[in-house]
């Protein structure tokens, strides 16, 4: 197989964004270090060609290190992309939630990414190489429930545009995906969601819930439609952002052109916090 660059991935685990990415880039000829916290859970990954599976939890500067380590010997000093996939969704609301389990949200979302990015960084200025975050649409719409996780992915990408500008002077390019909804494996963590006993949303608790499991019937895009786009738009250079994924560009437009007393009315009844008053 033609060997065209190498790239490291967080989070591939099976059937999530990080293995359709993984998957892409192994077919069109790029050795692959695909990554997840438990290198069982990349079963789908195991056995392909020009495909190294790394156990990397990215809040653990241990197992960074060892990733870099690995990198380096198969790679002689150099990475042309890497690929910040690796994130967990959450949701519950503002008032109800744990501040510890908060902190590891933004542990892992933000300084995890930024943490392997620091770590990487001086193989990917070897290679004049990218960096990419994936990035949310939650980051500029505030849905109820999800305040927590969509100000992570929102801190991720100001830091990630600010980086952009940063490694400019040394030929190292930064792009954020702004990723809308896809079809992956993420709604089955959340089969067990519950609000707290006393939360002032116990009520709505099952419209809560249908929303973390993603069982709200909104559409879904394929995860090897979205992949293969995204990893086009990589190797073709893009820099800056790139919106992507269903909903995306119908919110790209909505946050510069409708008002956001429209936007707020409708995650209100979206969201059955209408039911409350």
């Amino acid at each position: 197989m033609t060997n065209n660059g190498s790239v490291l991935i967080t989070g591939c685990s099976d059937d999530g964004i990080g293995y359709g990415l993984a998957v892409t880039f192994q077919r069109r000829g790029y050795h692959v270090f695909a990554t997840a916290r438990n290198a069982d859970k990349m079963s789908k990954l195991q056995g392909l060609d020009n495909v190294t599976l790394l156990t990397l939890d990215v809040t653990n500067q241990a197992q960074i290190a060892a990733a870099v380590q690995a990198v380096r010997q198969r790679t002689n000093g150099t990475l042309d992309y890497l690929i910040n996939n690796a994130g967990r969704n959450h949701f519950m609301p503002i008032l109800d939630e744990n501040l510890d389990v908060a902190r590891d949200i933004f542990e892992i979302n933000v300084w995890g990414p930024v943490a392997v990015t620091q770590a990487f960084a001086p193989m990917l200025r070897q290679a004049k190489g990218t960096v990419v975050f994936i990035s949310s649409i939650s980051g500029y719409i505030n849905v109820p429930y999800m305040g927590t996780y969509a100000a992570s992915k929102r801190s991720l990408e100001l830091i990630a545009e600010t980086l952009r500008l940063e490694l400019a002077p040394f030929d190292v390019k930064v792009l954020s995906v702004v990723t809308g909804a896809v079809r992956t494996m993420g709604q089955t963590y959340f089969g067990d969601f519950k609000l707290p006993e006393d939360s002032l949303y116990k009520s709505i608790e099952d419209a809560v819930a249908v929303r973390a499991r993603g069982q709200d019937g909104k559409e879904r895009m394929n995860l090897m439609v979205y992949s293969n786009e995204v990893v086009s738009r990589i190797v073709q250079g893009e820099t800056g952002k790139f919106w992507f994924g269903e909903r995306a560009e119908s919110i790209k437009y909505a946050v510069s052109h409708v008002e956001s007393s429209v936007m707020d009315g409708a995650f209100i009844q979206d969201s059955s916090l209408d039911k409350l008053k």
